[in-house]
């Protein structure tokens, strides 16, 4: 049997159309608040956000409307002064020694007891002085007899300079190897650094100019002539060459920096003839170095070696009899020309006579032909 829906009353229908306006309205919003929570999450994560960092945190923020201030314009950046940049100061030599203002007077010799057989009164006067003497001998004064001699020498000179400055005491060694790679073993009395003295142990190079066998004849003359390339001390130290040890003797006068030098008259002199050709070389070698030197040029003094002797007398009295004093006292130690008291040291041959006289000569008095 078929069923057939009653029709709708007035009533009815109303209700019904009232429903299905509620159901639409009811979508509507549905629709609209789904549409919110969609921009609100697909709205991309990265949308920059202005914030003013220049804004104190009470400030209250512009409106949106409100039309932004003119940015003002940026202060102009000044162009920053670029600094200079220092100048290093140059490398300090393992061989500096200072001098607390006094003045410093540099020493350079071929053999142990040259200084004080030519160069006195000068040094000792200088000690007495109160100024900083530092001395250098550039070879052993071995004579081929080997390293006992040589420290025998070597003592000798420190007791003479005990003596020049009236006081005994202990020395320190220092074992140096300059820039130049050149060693040298200095000496300072302990508590008294105004004196220094440097040995380099180079072979003696014989009167004769040949060198001794126990050293390979080998000399300062071949060296500084180019017959041979390089110069070994006699206490095995490294061998160094012509111009390393020209190269030493400028870096010694920078370390110390003296306000006058002593040492041999060199080569080419009036007053070179008859010295000792060790002697020569080495007052050769100072000058090569020290001459350009502008600041110690004008103090440099080459002292006449053995033809002092053809020259007058110039030395006596107090004056004599200290400088007389101070070489026989190293004569102990060396005992080639020992002697016992000041007339059996005057009556040494030769050596009384170099002992009597004093002659150093400037540049301009060398005669240099």
């Amino acid at each position: 049997m078929t069923r057939v829906s009653p029709p709708l009353t007035g009533a009815r229908r109303e209700g019904s159309a009232g429903l299905i306006a509620a159901i639409a309205i009811a979508a509507v919003l549905f629709v609209a608040v789904a549409a919110i929570f969609a921009f609100a999450l697909l709205r991309p994560a990265g949308d920059p956000v202005a914030i003013d960092t220049t804004a104190s945190p009470t400030a209250a923020s512009p409106s949106p409307s409100a039309s932004a201030p003119e940015s003002p314009a940026p202060a102009p950046v000044p162009t920053p002064t670029p600094t200079p940049t220092p100048t290093p100061d140059p490398p300090t030599s393992p061989a500096a020694q200072t001098c607390d203002g006094a003045p410093t007077l540099l020493t350079v010799w071929a053999h142990p007891d040259d200084d004080i057989i030519f160069a006195n009164p000068t040094i000792s006067d200088a000690i007495a002085a109160g100024q900083c003497v530092r001395t250098v001998f550039l070879t052993a004064g071995d004579a081929g007899k080997g390293m006992e001699y040589v420290q025998a020498r070597e003592l000798g000179i420190l007791r003479a300079y005990n003596a020049m400055r009236g006081q005994e005491g202990l020395w320190h060694a220092d074992d140096i190897t300059l820039d130049t790679g050149l060693h040298i073993r200095r000496l300072s009395p302990d508590g008294d650094p105004r004196i220094s003295v440097a040995y380099v142990r180079l072979p003696d190079g014989n009167i004769t100019d040949g060198g001794f066998a126990a050293t390979g004849f080998a000399t300062l003359s071949k060296l500084i002539d180019g017959s041979i390339g390089s110069l070994a001390p006699v206490d095995g130290g490294p061998a160094i060459t012509r111009d390393q040890l020209v190269a030493s003797l400028r870096e010694l006068g920078d370390a110390v920096r003296p306000s006058a030098t002593l040492t041999h008259i060199p080569r080419g002199s009036a007053f070179a003839p008859g010295d000792h050709p060790d002697h020569s070389v080495v007052g050769t070698l100072v000058r090569e170095a020290l001459s350009s030197d502008v600041a110690v040029a004008p103090g440099i003094r080459y002292f006449v070696g053995y033809p002092s002797e053809n020259l007058p007398r110039n030395l006596d009295g107090a004056v004599l009899d200290r400088k007389v004093d101070t070489y026989r006292i190293y004569t102990q130690q060396d005992k080639v020309i020992r002697c016992a008291d000041r007339a059996n040291c005057l009556k040494t041959r030769k050596f009384g006579e170099w002992l009597q006289r004093s002659y150093p000569k400037t540049e301009a008095e060398l005669q240099l032909g």
